[in-house]
């Protein structure tokens, strides 16, 4: 291309590059090329090492890619409760993606339609056009990195920094601004060493620093520049003095060498997460920590015993950590001084497992102090809230790896004596109180109307109350509140009686899978004698481990097994033909069906709701509670933290039967937030919840927060009984009164 066509829309893709440069050049991408790829490899080989992961991670795979692009793409989970953080973001991705896709352009012309069929099409149109896109997004991914580096350094935001920052998070961030601001430099010098063609002001950021070459007057070798037109290489010309020659061949290799090394290190650090967090989007389950991976029967199985011991999947998840600490910022027991840091798990494991490739010494993965990877007590901290898993923009399943954990402290036998006491009252009376399986229904006796024994009689609702609201006092009011709720709306449902035990979840949670699939059993058997068309859960717990798990377990394989006293060996429920619902759900759909009368019910109450985790982060469901608060004429005030951003009471994860020094507890942290984050502040007379465990756990934070004159805490149940007028009916005292 000579002077006269550099003035054409077009430019000359090696300006000032000799063969032997180009030839060495092309010899680098080749390097390149092969360190990348034998990187990738490694990688991908490590996770071929992993153990089989239980959950179908490939299947429609077209689709799976397709919803992953969009997640990625839009950088959804970038936004969630962080605009800046997700601008950011975007900002990078979008510029890196358009600046890489504009570099492929130049190849694929350059090798394929001009080499192969002698076609350009990089020039006029295209090329003015793509050179403006180009400057365009190029200058956003410039403007991404800064706002990186403001928050970083500058604000020095908080959740970036830990004891998993290394000088390779330096590394990453200012490679890509010198490749950003490099790019910039090397368009520059090339707009202003071939004369500032007009058609250049498309590329409007590299024609400003063009125009800054020339206010500061840089010379040229305009003759050097016509000996290139009679095919004289003028680099080694305009290499004998300082001007606009040597700058823009300076900036050519600068740019290219640093593209090459950030291509080449790629799979070895950092950067490595641009593939393994899309890999990590891609293989993701829909219904990771509300349906937990079940154990072979095989008592030889082990769970955490070494690091093999961990799925292809939660080795990925290790490697797509990008260290952001949104996982961190938003977890309760962190926020409470509890000894866990979510980010700090996943990355104690990568960092394990890392230095046992290097050739290191293996030591336990988890144990009670000494040398091990993960202290017992960091996981004992576990409340299971899944707040971490939906914070984390790259898919990690957290949960998946901590119940890893927790179930290998099991089988060592480290878990607090408070746990074994929970075990041990499960084992022998089938809950978690240690009470006789026989009083369990004895919450009904104050009832004035009879509740149906679903073991024999058919009903609509099979009912599961659960252990709090059929042993705890508090609980017990809620139980008969529900009750009168469902004769009021001339329902029939029915109990199990002492048939009924623990549903499982949360000890199941801390590890303890074996009493779970023995409690799952029994259930399941218990259901096909029983005649009813939907179950009914007190609990959101109860309500999840019936909806999500319960369906996966696979009954046969431990059927045989003479320590499990069931003889049941189907799927239970695999087509998901019986409804399993929230009480809240069941009760929202018979009063849209008209079957219980809100209408016209004006309590006055100002009150504010917490969204129970189970029930919001676990299932999606936000609108019924708050439906059914609304109808009684409360005044509902959100707080801040709300849906699936709400605030654990702290009671999950068996969190409710341990005893933490922290500071302040999550409960009492909570109803700090209601009273004075709200619009209406000190106004809030109720804080409303929606589960028997929520239900003990801010009872007991209004106690030692010291909150007892200042607000009350009230099921929804008992809003709802109290506004149809039947309050009296479940013998139950309201403020009214």
């Amino acid at each position: 291309m000579n002077v006269i066509a550099q003035a054409n829309a077009g430019r000359e893709t090696y300006l000032g590059i000799s063969d032997v440069g180009y030839v060495l050049f092309y010899l680098l991408v080749a390097m390149t090329l092969a360190v990348f790829a034998y990187g990738v490899y490694l990688r991908f080989s490590r996770y071929a090492q992993g153990d089989d992961d239980p959950f179908a991670r490939l299947n429609d795979l077209p689709s799976r890619i397709v919803s992953s692009a969009k997640i990625v793409l839009s950088n959804e989970k970038q936004f969630n409760r962080d605009l800046y953080g997700g601008l950011m973001h975007s900002f990078i991705l979008w510029g890196f993606l358009t600046l890489l896709i504009a570099t492929l352009i130049i190849g694929f012309e350059q090798y394929t339609t001009e080499l192969i069929l002698g076609i350009v099409f990089w020039e006029g149109d295209f090329y003015l056009a793509y050179q403006f896109i180009v400057d365009a997004m190029g200058l956003l991914f410039v403007v991404g990195i800064g706002m990186a580096m403001y928050r970083r350094y500058w604000v020095r935001n908080h959740r970036l920094w830990g004891r998993h920052t290394s000088n390779e998070d330096d590394l990453f961030i200012w490679t890509l601004f010198g490749l950003g601001v490099g790019g910039f430099l090397l368009e520059g010098a090339r707009i202003y060493a071939t004369g500032m063609p007009d058609h250049e002001i498309v590329s409007f950021v590299g024609y400003g620093i063009a125009m800054v070459f020339q206010a500061i007057d840089v010379p040229t070798t305009g003759a050097a520049l016509e000996a290139t037109v009679n095919g004289v290489d003028y680099s080694a010309a305009g290499a004998l003095g300082y001007n606009a020659e040597t700058i823009h061949w300076l900036f050519w290799w600068s740019h290219s060498l640093l593209a090459l090394f950030f291509i080449a290190w790629i799979p070895y650090a950092k950067p490595f997460h641009m593939i393994s967090s899309f890999a990590n989007v891609v293989t993701r389950d829909e219904k990771a920590g509300a349906r937990l991976p079940n154990v072979p029967s095989d008592l030889d199985a082990t769970n955490a015993e070494s690091i093999d011991d961990f799925t292809w999947k939660e080795i990925l998840d290790q490697d797509a950590c990008t260290k952001c600490g949104r996982c961190s910022s938003v977890c309760p027991a962190k926020a409470s001084d509890r000894p866990l840091d979510p980010r700090n798990v996943i990355l104690d494991l990568k960092k394990y497992r890392e230095e046992l490739d290097d050739g290191g010494e293996e030591k336990p993965i988890i144990a009670d102090g000494g040398t091990s990877v993960i202290n017992t007590e960091t996981m004992e901290s576990c409340m299971a809230c899944m707040a971490c898993m939906d914070a984390c923009p790259v898919e990690i399943e957290h949960l998946q790896s901590f119940t890893r954990l927790n179930r290998q402290m099991t089988d060592q036998g480290d878990i607090a004596p408070s746990m074994q006491d929970v075990f041990q009252n499960v084992m022998q009376n089938g809950n978690t109180f240690g009470d006789s399986p026989r009083d369990r229904a004895d919450w009904a006796d104050e009832l004035e109307f009879d509740v149906a024994d679903a073991r024999e009689e058919e009903v609509d609702y099979l009912w599961y109350v659960g252990d709090y609201p059929s042993y705890d006092e508090r609980n017990k009011q809620v139980a008969r509140s529900l009750a009168t709720i469902l004769q009021e709306a001339d329902v029939s449902f029915g109990i199990l009686f002492d048939d009924e035990k623990y549903d499982g979840n949360d000890i199941r949670r801390v590890g303890e899978e074996f009493l779970y699939v023995e409690l799952a059993g029994h259930h399941v058997e218990t259901w096909e004698d029983c005649e009813f068309d939907k179950i009914v859960c007190t609990d959101p717990h109860s309500y999840n481990t019936f909806k999500n798990e319960y369906p996966e377990l696979d009954f046969e394989e431990f059927a045989d097994d003479p320590m499990m006293p069931f003889d049941y060996t189907d799927q239970w429920n695999a087509d998901g033909e019986i409804d399993v619902l929230h009480w809240t759900q069941a009760v929202e759909e018979l009063v849209q069906d008209g079957a219980l009368d809100l209408t016209g019910t004006e309590l006055d109450y100002t009150v504010t709701y917490h969204d129970p985790c189970h029930l919001g982060r676990y299932n999606d469901e936000y609108e019924a509670p708050r439906e059914l608060i609304r109808a009684t004429g409360c005044d509902l005030d959100e707080m801040p933290r709300n849906r699936d951003n709400s605030f654990c009471c702290g009671g999950g994860g068996g969190g409710l039967w341990m005893d933490f020094e922290e500071e302040p507890k999550p409960s009492e942290e909570r109803i700090r937030e209601a009273l004075e984050d709200t619009d209406a502040g000190a106004g809030i007379e109720k804080f409303v919840v929606a589960c028997p465990m929520c239900m003990t756990m801010y009872e007991d934070g209004r106690k030692t927060g010291g909150y007892e004159e200042d607000i009350e805490i009230v099921d929804i149940a008992e809003l709802v009984v109290e506004a149809i007028g039947a309050h009296e009916k479940a013998n139950i005292e309201v403020a009214a009164d």
